[in-house]
């Protein structure tokens, strides 16, 4: 498997986590604080920790520690390069939908003449 690929795996994996999705959520509004992304969550911080570890071990969110507090800032381009693959597979697909269409047209076109 090619690095991208690898990438775009480990984006996915850590999209199809809820509490992942909120976190990328609440820093859509900018950087916080391990504590304030981890309080609306009933679990435990260690438990929380977790999920953002996977968000940053695929690229999607940078911590940076000052002092006793960790900041987390949300990094998109993992994000856009999903897009630009959702995009490529929707393309693919609707092209591939068309000739569907197109074939089934024509033969019920042939099978109207009979």
């Amino acid at each position: 498997m090619t690095n991208q690929q690898n990438r775009l795996n480990d984006t996915f994996h850590a999209l199809a986590d809820p509490t992942r999705r909120a976190v990328l959520a609440k820093l859509t509004s900018g950087p916080a604080t391990v504590s304030d992304l981890a309080q609306p969550f009933s679990m435990a911080l260690p438990t929380f920790l977790q999920h953002l570890k996977v968000l940053e071990e695929c690229g999607l969110v940078r911590s940076k520690k000052v002092g006793r507090v960790r900041t987390c800032q949300l990094k998109p381009r993992p994000l856009e390069e999903a897009q630009d693959w959702l995009g490529t597979q929707r393309t693919l697909w609707t092209r591939r939908l068309d000739q569907l269409d197109d074939y089934l047209r024509h033969l019920n076109a042939t099978e109207n003449r009979k």
